[in-house]
């Protein structure tokens, strides 16, 4: 009976040794293969970094903070957005206005960044100077035709340096873009331009812009053409630079406002300054002097959401009745001029009938106070229309309603009908502009004898086609005058400027809806008043001059003539004549050139309206290449900004190491304040994942190719990231994928069965041996 247990114990032992060899061998396979897989992945990532490696790629659950994200090419990563932070100091001399604009951005990521910053100036701001700091460095900016200047950075940018590049997109919109910020760096980039004084009355103000509002786009236009009896298609593009003047825009319903601006003025008027006042925005005034003020915002800094508007006044009495500055720059010399006429020469009693077109803009973009603001000013002006008056209203979005079939008479009830029709309308869809304007200047009939016929636009202009629009008034005004009221926090003035210049009209600002009557009121006085019209200046005993504007617009009661001339010499003698008719009188005044005032920038002013004037002649001249070469010389002769030039800084010495990869980034904007999200870009699907198809207008789908964020937090404590997300959301896959994963899976899998199969032999070999003890007692009875 010993031998036999004997024997088990020895056939136990064996079995013992059985599976742990078997256990030991499961257990180095599964080593082997999770080393193999881990090997392979390492030479992946050798081969190919991840995005973490690559460009401080981030996930949103790896962020610590609150943080702007922006998709990156490698599925689940995200780059983090650089921030802006703005300074603005405009000193204000008289009728002459410089403006320091210094943008910081910030790169929070830990990877190589680019960001591209689109935002607005004066539509007559005359951008000079680009400066990038670099620690205690400063880089002063070259201008350079635009080609070359843009080559200049895309080769800097390649070679590592740091590099800034400033174009102009439109007379009011620019874009900065500033490649190889460093991680965790800051870059500060310096703009300073020129612009002048806005004069009506007696009062003064200017208004810097602080956001782009979203524009709409219309869609390219697909036409069939037949070239030697085939058929083709031709495509034209209204807007060819679509993509760059659509900067990402912030959902406000879901985020934080962001990149602040603080903002100080030197304002020294040249004359008794009476009263201050900042129109959307609460400010602080220390008085300096009797002719100085300086201005600060009251909260110390604002997001950049709204435009900033400063208005001042002359002590009672004390207001300059004409002006005439002189500045020497390169052996020739530079005049401005302003004469504001008396009211007694614009003979304001005699009244003429008047034709009136009001056209309103309800597209999504008004939606919220612009369109109450819009509707209340419609209303007053047709109340104040007169019997003998005829008028018209017409309304548009993406489509279009001419409210009467002809022009009527502006009787009471006529009137009553149109202002009901107005006060009920909603703002919804797109901002199909040219059909409203064609139907304004083309299909209303021929203008009755005597008449004045006057076309009244009220919109916010956010248009990215203004090439069309001022061409169809250059083309079609006929006897009609243009006049544009902007609405909103942030209206398209270069639009609303030129459209009212071409169409020999005036423009009027409506930023808020305390701002109606007294402004509409000064347009009523404009559209009652008889013309100044035949204005034209010439010099005496000097030598003539390239003087700007020309031709000389029309101008309104209260309005100044405004002049800029280049003279040879550096010390011109004579007299400046301005002369012209107030209705039926004349009116004329000289100056003498000797006792202009001292003034700096005035060449840059001049040169500025120049090449606005060469823009303006576009449709006269048969060669744009010749064109763009005038502009050229001017723009390079004074250091400007144009159409066909732009402004480059390089640094010298390259500061992205070989190898780390670059990130562009669209910086985002903000939504202008009062407009309403929803209505520009289109509601978000409800939770049956369907939107109202009102709502989902034209105009979002035009305006969802930006992109758009879903969330964005400001403070540091922020619960989550935010995440920018473009409208097609599409990402590139992996090139280079390998087996790593499943070898370290099946690797993990053998060990697991390994470790349960050493589990379940531990317990069965406790019950054996349990069982073999339990003979042997039996027998050893």
């Amino acid at each position: 009976m010993f031998l036999d247990d004997e024997i088990a114990e020895s056939r136990t032992r064996r079995n013992e040794a059985r599976w742990g060899m078997y256990l030991a061998l499961a257990a180095l396979a599964a080593c082997i293969v999770m080393i193999v897989g881990l090997m392979t992945q390492a030479s992946a990532q050798t081969a190919n970094p991840q995005p973490q490696q690559m460009a401080g790629y981030v996930r949103p659950n790896d962020m610590g903070t609150g943080a702007l994200l922006f998709p990156s090419k490698e599925p689940g990563y995200f780059v983090e957005a650089p921030r802006l932070a703005t300074d603005v100091q405009i000193d204000v001399n008289g009728p002459i206005m410089r403006t320091r604009v210094t943008q910081r951005f910030e790169n929070p990521s830990k990877g190589w960044v680019e960001g591209t910053y689109v935002f607005p100036l004066p539509d007559d701001s005359a951008v000079d100077t680009l400066k990038m700091q670099i620690g205690e460095r400063f880089i002063e900016g070259q201008v350079k035709p635009r080609q070359a200047a843009k080559e200049i950075y895309e080769h800097a940018k390649a070679e590592g340096k740091k590099a800034a590049l400033l174009e102009q997109q439109r007379p009011n919109l620019f874009t900065n873009r500033v490649a190889n910020i460093g991680p965790g760096e800051t870059v500060v980039v310096q703009i300073e331009y020129q612009s002048g004084v806005r004069q009506s009355n007696d009062a003064f103000s200017f208004r810097f812009p602080m956001v782009v509002a979203p524009r709409y786009n219309p869609q390219p236009i697909v036409q069939t053409v037949d070239l030697d009896s085939r058929s083709g298609y031709a495509v034209s593009d209204p807007v060819p630079d679509r993509q760059k003047i659509e900067p990402p825009v912030l959902d406000p319903r879901e985020n934080a406002k962001i990149n602040p601006v603080t903002l100080t003025v030197n304002l020294k008027a040249g004359f008794p300054i009476g009263e201050v006042t900042s129109a959307f925005h609460e400010i602080d005034t220390v008085t300096t002097d009797q002719l100085s003020r300086k201005i600060t915002l009251k909260a110390g800094s604002v997001p950049a959401d709204r435009d900033f508007e400063l208005g001042w006044k002359a002590v009672e009495g004390k207001s300059p009745y004409a002006g005439l500055f002189r500045e020497t720059v390169g052996g020739k010399t530079y005049l401005m001029s302003f004469v504001t006429p008396p009211v007694t020469a614009t003979n304001a009693d005699k009244l003429v009938k008047r034709e009136v077109v009001f056209v309103i803009d309800n597209s999504g973009s008004m939606a919220g106070p612009s369109m109450e603001q819009a509707k209340e000013s419609l209303a007053l002006a047709i109340s104040r229309l007169k019997p003998e008056d005829r008028f018209n209203v017409i309304r548009f979005d993406d489509t279009m309603t001419v409210h009467f079939p002809a022009l009527v008479e502006a009787t009471p009830d006529k009137r009553e009908n149109a202002i009901a029709f107005v006060r009920g309308l909603t703002a919804n869809g797109g901002t199909e502009m040219l059909p409203a304007l064609e139907a304004a200047l083309r299909t209303q009939g021929p203008v009755a004898p005597g008449a004045l016929r006057q076309v009244v636009f009220l919109t916010d202009g956010a248009i990215g086609n203004e090439g069309q629009l001022f061409q169809e008034i250059q083309n079609n005004r006929g006897d009609a005058r243009v006049f544009t009221v902007g609405i909103g926090s942030a209206p398209n003035s270069h639009f609303m400027t030129k459209a009212a210049e071409y169409g020999r009209g005036t423009f009027t600002l409506i930023g808020s809806e305390s701002q109606v009557a007294a402004r509409m009121g000064e347009l009523f006085t404009k559209l009652e008043s008889p013309v100044m019209t035949d204005i034209s200046a010439t010099f005496e005993g000097a030598a003539t001059g390239d003087i700007t504007p020309n031709p000389m617009p029309d101008l309104y009661r209260g309005e100044p003539v405004v002049l800029t001339a280049e003279l040879a010499g550096e010390a011109p003698e004579g007299k400046i004549r301005i002369v012209g008719k107030a209705g039926d009188q004349p009116f004329r005044v000289e100056m003498d050139i000797a006792k202009a005032a001292s003034g700096e920038g005035i060449a840059k002013l001049w040169a500025r309206r120049k090449i606005d004037d060469l823009e303006a002649s576009a449709s006269a001249i048969a060669d744009p290449a010749s064109l763009d070469s005038q502009i050229e010389a001017v723009a390079l002769a004074h250091h400007l900004v144009s159409r066909v030039t732009s402004l480059v800084a390089v640094d010298a010495a390259p500061s992205r190491p070989s190898g780390e990869n670059l990130s562009e980034t669209d910086l985002p904007l903000n939504l202008p304040a009062g407009w309403d999200f929803g209505k520009v870009f289109g509601q978000k699907p409800d939770a049956n994942g369907t939107v109202d198809e009102r709502e989902a207008s034209a105009t979002s789908r035009t305006k969802l190719a930006m992109m758009t964020a879903d969330r964005m937090l400001a403070a540091p404590t922020a619960r989550a990231a935010g995440l920018i997300a473009e409208a097609n959301n599409q990402v590139n896959l992996p090139q280079t994928a390998t087996e790593a994963d499943k070898q370290i899976l099946i690797g993990l899998m053998l060990l697991a069965f390994a470790l349960v199969a050493g589990s379940t032999f531990v317990f069965w070999r406790g019950q054996i041996a349990a069982l073999v003890v339990s003979g042997v007692r039996r027998h050893g009875r």
